[in-house]
């Protein structure tokens, strides 16, 4: 049976930690959803570790959607879920709703999710929820706010911790399904979590998140350079590098094919 939004607001409830991972085309989707992985993201990290640029910042909508239509096509069981990328929903709250829009009508895929919890992303994401488009939010580390913020861990003075907890609140109260918590304190993420009533998954927050999300080519030891709360269960690199040269071997000595 196919998971829903309901059913990781249920988990949270029963205690049941919720398995999110990243995925980028059609035969990773496969793999995931067989390994049962709740959650899928189509994530606008794919910019960096599969389409090789240096932020999150270059990849366009219709990127995105052509990588989560491929995501969806894969997948049976997981909800998918599809990252907004840079100023595809910043401009207004018009401009959100007819990216938004463009993502759930042409990939398939159950819902956005949305960079940022100022007053303005709330707003917007408000309008969202409330015309049926499902929102998850993602605050503390924001890639797509890398000039301003860089890649360092967020929340870390009181202020920037209160900020970031009323950011929280105020999605919560916008009507979002899940926040992701990027890059924060465990102790911060730990407060957030018992306060809303809603999933929060974790990314460089500790463990004491409802869910855990990976990038699924840091996961997999694809990535030459991981950031410091990731963790490789496999040395794909490795194991491909070897692959090729056993290839090339065999051709050079005319063993294959045979």
């Amino acid at each position: 049976m196919a998971v829903t939004t309901g059913q990781l607001r249920q988990w949270k409830q029963d205690k049941r930690p919720i398995i999110t991972l990243t995925a980028w085309d059609y035969a990773i989707a496969q793999v995931l959803d067989e390994a049962e992985v709740d959650l899928i993201l189509v994530g606008d990290s794919l910019a960096m570790s599969i389409l090789g640029h240096q932020t999150t910042l270059p990849i366009t909508l219709d990127e995105m959607i052509h990588h989560a239509s491929a995501v969806y096509r894969g997948v049976k069981r997981a909800l998918v879920v599809c990252d907004l990328p840079f100023l595809s929903y910043q401009e207004s709250t018009t401009q959100a709703i007819h990216s938004a829009g463009r993502v759930l009508k042409e990939t398939g895929v159950s819902a956005v999710k949305l960079e940022g919890g100022y007053p303005a992303i709330v707003e917007t994401i408000a309008q969202l929820t409330a015309i049926g488009i499902p929102v998850m939010g993602h605050i503390g580390l924001t890639p797509q706010s890398v000039h301003r913020l860089g890649y360092r861990q967020q929340g870390k003075t009181q202020e920037d911790a209160d900020r970031i907890f009323n950011e929280a609140i105020a999605l919560s109260q916008a009507g979002v399904f899940s926040i992701v918590l990027e890059h924060i304190p465990s102790d911060l993420a730990a407060i957030i979590t018992d306060k809303l009533p809603i999933p929060t998954i974790g990314i460089g927050a500790g463990n004491r998140c409802d869910g855990q999300v990976l990038v699924t080519a840091d996961l997999l030891g694809l990535t030459k350079k991981q950031p410091p709360f990731a963790k490789s269960y496999v040395n794909l690199r490795e194991i491909i590098t070897q692959a090729v040269h056993n290839y090339a071997k065999e051709v050079q000595e005319k063993n294959f094919p045979q």
